[in-house]
């Protein structure tokens, strides 16, 4: 099921629009999507850079960087862990044994050996990789939305930016948002103090599932688009109705209703989110499990106009409680060569070849984080623990230079050595490469001028 953040306005009797539209029966006529849409964010001038798009893939709970990108097979049995390096495709560059897809798409790949947030809590470490700020204060598990740490992530700032085009929005996440172990919403995943109207669009859907559709933008059988016009004129009648209560408000969502029309009478724009029009072959080679279909979701999505799409691994609701998504507190081999690192491996690969085919590659770049690592040292329990100190990620396409390792971490896969690389540092390399200066101000809704990143670009592997 699709979810969108709804933020419509309050009207003076404490009720949202979307709950006025309830009531009166208009989202029973299939008008529930233009009470969930934000109005479009004003967007600056883009300059011209390597990349159009970029897509996020999210690691959520933390691989082991010693069993993913920065294998240790010198190390002792409880350092470098049950699985060894394998040669990949460019000489002098292993892997893990773990992902021998990947490892033939070595050359498209620039490896991130020395990543750093200094921060060992999912919640508060994930803050910073997702808006480039240090969470304040560092190590806080459970961490929620909320000032100081209200900085908006980095879809949000790319929205806001680019802004929205083609009745697309600049920046989608799905299939789900992330949330801690109490149920509760990480921060730094939306807009923050940018507004609610640079919010990436949340997509809560499981895109592995049978017939997999998103019923918000699938016309049911008895709405003919001339119907659609009907209940559209409807809709501009009630809101001419309640223009003397609010009309700041009503303006704005005129224009997320216009949007929402505009997607429902588009066949481009629903064909976008039809997984059904992909060849069975090609399906099967992303993976049909929720993270691979939602990576091809998300190079559809791309070809829609979407400039970037995030996407985080799918936390269903038979994650085991000890050891959930990359968590591996416990038994960590078993989880890597059963349930996490076959489907990553599927996926990514996957996602790279079909852009490198559709010629997409050197115009999105492809960007795969995670909070943090793992210890150097596995537990008594065969798992790894938080680690902030040093983790890998990778980096493809966009004006990447590929087939490359930059920065390392110690003998044991504990700290930095050389090369070392913040979130900032990330964060302004991407907008970079999106053809943003990542040291331009922009303003907030109080007109407080504020600088995109706080990173320096990573230039030496462009």
């Amino acid at each position: 099921m699709l979810s969108l953040q709804d933020h419509s306005s309050r009207l003076c009797d404490g009720l949202s629009r979307r709950e006025v539209l309830r009531v009166g029966g208009l989202t029973a006529l299939g008008l529930s999507l233009p009470a969930l849409l934000n109005a479009r964010a004003s967007a600056a001038p883009k300059a011209t850079g390597h990349a159009k798009n970029c897509i996020v893939l999210f690691l959520m709970g933390g691989p082991p960087q010693h069993s993913t990108w920065d294998p240790k097979p010198d190390a002792p049995a409880e350092i470098r862990g049950e699985f060894g390096p394998i040669d990949t495709n460019v000489p002098g560059v292993r892997i893990s044994s773990l992902l021998p897809k990947l490892a033939r798409q070595a050359d498209k790949l620039c490896i991130l050996r020395a990543v750093s947030t200094g921060d060992n809590a999912h919640s508060s470490s994930g803050y910073q990789m997702l808006t480039g700020v240090p969470h304040t204060p560092l190590n806080v598990e459970n961490a929620n939305p909320g000032a100081p740490n209200d900085w908006p992530t980095l879809g949000a700032v790319v929205r806001r930016l680019r802004g929205d085009r083609g009745g697309l929005p600049a920046a989608v996440r799905l299939p789900m948002h992330i949330f801690n172990t109490d149920s509760s919403v990480w921060p730094g995943q939306d807009a923050g103090f940018l507004g609610r109207a640079s919010d990436p669009w949340l997509f809560r859907c499981e895109p592995a599932s049978a017939n997999f559709q998103i019923p918000e933008f699938t016309l049911s059988a008895d709405v003919p688009l001339e119907r659609l016009t009907g209940r559209r004129d409807l809709l501009q009648e009630f809101d001419r109705a309640l223009a003397n209560v609010s009309a700041g408000p009503m303006g704005r969502y005129d224009c997320s209703t216009s949007q929402a029309f505009n997607l429902l009478g588009s066949p481009q724009a629903r064909a976008a989110f039809d997984l059904n029009r992909e060849p069975p072959a090609l399906r099967d080679r992303y993976g049909r499990h929720n993270f691979g279909q939602s990576c091809l979701l998300a190079r559809r999505l791309i070809e829609a106009g979407v400039g970037l799409v995030h996407v985080n691994w799918f936390r269903g609701a038979n994650e085991p409680a000890d050891n959930p998504c990359w968590d591996s507190h416990v038994n960590e081999s078993e989880r890597l060569k059963t349930a996490l690192c076959p489907p990553a491996d599927q996926a990514i690969a996957g996602l790279l070849a079909d852009l490198e085919d559709r010629g997409l590659l050197q115009e999105t770049l492809v960007l795969c984080i995670s909070e943090f690592g793992r210890t150097p040292r596995m537990n008594p329990r065969g798992g790894r623990d938080h680690w902030g100190h040093v983790f890998s990620a990778a980096l493809a396409g966009g004006g990447i230079k590929g087939g490359q390792v930059y920065g390392s971490s110690d003998k044991q896969g504990g700290h930095p050595r050389e090369g070392k690389v913040t979130a900032q540092d990330l964060t302004a390399t991407v907008l970079h490469c999106l053809g943003f200066d990542p040291h331009a101000e922009y303003r907030d809704p109080q007109g407080r001028p504020l600088v995109a990143s706080r990173g320096e670009v990573l230039r030496a592997i462009l």
